[in-house]
């Protein structure tokens, strides 16, 4: 017991006792995230191979590994919805977050249920198809431009214009359809693409525009199998297109166009994530923590007031608790 002379220490308030809890814990998860999404990003490798990243952890989870990945999961998306407050409130940064893949690889899910906590009133989605004519009548950066996210915002780009080093890679018809003068089609457009995109993103990041680059990494089997669920369920029909099955066949040049799209364009402020997507629960927990690790480099906070600010608000606190 206290001595009659010395003073009780004053009770914290319970309040500031579970703010205190929670930030440890944010915390904790912010470091773990860290060092998940590092087993999966790539930063300036110009030894990349693609073949040297799985495609798979472990498709066959349990009935409980699930139910704990997805517990694993509603924790990240707490953080992220906690951090995202902060970005908006502090206006400073933005957050491009860029999804390429082969179709049925899961990017539509991964944006579903990773974003799922996010306030979509500081959130934009865009998904890229084939560009229209007024499309094609400006360069190939321009569509994506329009959609940047600003100050303080989150943009998702659902493909993006790394399209234009992979589908019209793979199918060069398509790039003598895009009204390009003929003698800019040479040989090194490819590698000169690949260069503008990553000007471009230091030209982003300059500007205070983070990128996280999500290559879900789903395989030749896997996809295989998702077509044919499709198929058999009919919810599920309208999602798949002959198309899907035609470019199947293009395959090994897909691959190679994505190993060569993530050797030059990763770098250290816009690193790719290679993430092994045959486990859709899993690849959801590396997009998080991905994204989670570029939310926690940029030293979020909530702006401070002054001290006349926060007079100013005492006195209006009182008039306020004043009335009848």
């Amino acid at each position: 017991m206290a001595n009659k002379n010395e003073s009780a220490a004053a009770p914290v308030p319970a309040s500031n006792n579970i703010a205190e809890v929670a930030k440890q814990r944010n915390k904790k998860f912010i470091a773990q995230a860290g060092k998940l999404s590092k087993d999966y990003r790539v930063t300036d490798d110009k030894k990349f191979k693609l073949k040297d990243y799985s495609c798979n952890v472990d498709s066959d989870l349990g009935k409980e590994d699930k139910l704990m990945a997805q517990q694993i999961l509603q924790s990240g998306i707490e953080v992220l919805s906690e951090m995202q407050d902060k970005l908006y409130a502090q206006d400073k940064w933005a957050l491009l977050v860029i999804f390429q893949a082969m179709d049925a690889a899961g990017k539509d899910g991964a944006i579903k249920h990773v974003m799922s906590g996010i306030n979509p009133q500081g959130c934009e989605v865009t998904s890229f198809k084939s560009p229209n004519s007024e499309e094609l009548d400006h360069d190939y950066l321009w569509r994506c431009m329009k959609h940047l996210p600003e100050r303080g915002r989150i943009g998702i780009f659902n493909r993006s214009y790394y399209e234009e080093v992979l589908v019209v890679r793979v199918h060069e018809a398509i790039l003598k359809s895009q009204k390009i003068p003929e003698k800019l089609i040479t040989a090194d457009i490819w590698n000169d693409r690949l260069n503008d995109i990553r000007n471009f993103e230091s030209y982003l990041n300059n500007n205070g525009i983070l990128l996280v680059k999500i290559f879900l990494n789903v395989s030749k089997k896997e996809q295989k199998k998702r077509f044919l669920e499709r198929i058999e369920r009919p919810q599920k029909n309208w999602k798949f297109s002959q198309s899907d099955l035609a470019e199947r066949k293009f395959w090994k040049e897909y691959m190679s166009a994505y190993e060569e799209m993530i050797r030059k364009t990763a770098t250290r402020r816009s690193p790719w994530y290679v993430v092994p997507a045959d486990n859709k629960h899993y690849a959801r927990i590396v997009v998080a923590a991905a994204i989670l690790h570029a939310f926690d480099s940029m030293k979020l906070a909530y702006p401070r007031v002054s001290e006349e600010r926060v007079s100013e608000l005492q006195l209006i606190k009182q008039k306020l608790l004043a009335e009848d």
